[in-house]
């Protein structure tokens, strides 16, 4: 008989973003959720945020001008509830 171990690979990220649960964008002066990012939460910090917003911006030409008012923040439980 053989026993194989089987070696798993468990990646913590230790940053800002929850990367179990869901992230969007917020307006800077009112905290309002504007939109809820679907898609993957890998990499650091900078690039999640990268990507959030570039997702956002492909969604209409003008939403580069509001994205300086908006930044990428983790969603409530509460949030997240409600989405379901």
């Amino acid at each position: 008989m053989v026993k194989i171990k089987i070696f798993t690979r468990q990646v913590l990220h230790m940053g800002r973003f929850d990367v179990t649960g869901r992230i969007g964008l917020r307006d800077k002066e009112t905290d309002q959720l504007i939109a809820v990012y679907s898609g993957s939460l890998e990499g650091t910090d900078e690039e999640i945020e990268k990507r959030v917003k570039f997702w956002y911006y492909q969604q209409s030409c003008s939403a580069g001008e509001r994205l300086q008012s908006y930044y990428v923040d983790n969603l409530s439980e509460k949030e997240i509830k409600a989405l379901q």
